[in-house]
């Protein structure tokens, strides 16, 4: 019997501990701006820092699809469709250097169940370096009861011939 209480209590207190460490990500997903600060603000950050990617997966649905673009060196265009934990494993295997994206400005259309925010983005490898890239992120939203989620991001970068419009550098 001493063995069972033993190993019931400690049962919860390991429970207990875990439940007080586990983190509250509901202000990311509450609004547009939430989710769209907390994509930027996950995935930025100095070579050495460590990034929440619990933080990053709970802004998207299952099914989401993260579609970079690109050139090659011929000039001709492609894409490619990754899911959030294919990119997780990309940016750990490939990014080196530290890594800032911050938000310049973006446009949002909302409708329903649905929202599209047309962020345009700049790029450094440190958080005040000089700027590596700018873009533009088309990222497709779905407003579910009481929470955001991320369905889609399609990006196209400055790097690849296209300069950004001043209209959406306002």
């Amino acid at each position: 019997m001493k063995i069972f209480q033993l190993t019931a209590l400690l049962t919860i207190l390991i429970a207990s501990q875990s439940n007080a460490q586990s983190k509250d990500y509901n202000k990311d997903v509450s609004s547009i701006d939430g989710i769209i600060t907390a994509l930027y603000e996950v995935i930025s950050g100095d070579a050495s820092a460590p990034r929440d990617w619990d933080r990053f997966r709970n802004l998207f649905k299952p099914e989401t699809r993260l579609i970079p673009t690109s050139k090659t060196k011929d000039g001709n265009f492609g894409l490619r469709s990754i899911s959030p934990e294919e990119y997780v494993q990309m940016f750990t295997n490939n990014i080196k250097t530290g890594f800032f994206e911050v938000e310049l400005s973006h446009t949002l259309e909302e409708y329903g169940t649905i929202a599209h925010v047309f962020s345009t983005y700049e790029t450094r490898e440190t958080k005040t370096g000089p700027v590596a890239n700018r873009g533009i992120n088309s990222i497709q939203l779905f407003k579910d009861k009481d929470r955001y989620y991320v369905v889609s991001i399609f990006w196209c970068a400055e790097s690849m011939g296209f300069p950004i419009p001043d209209k959406y550098l306002k």
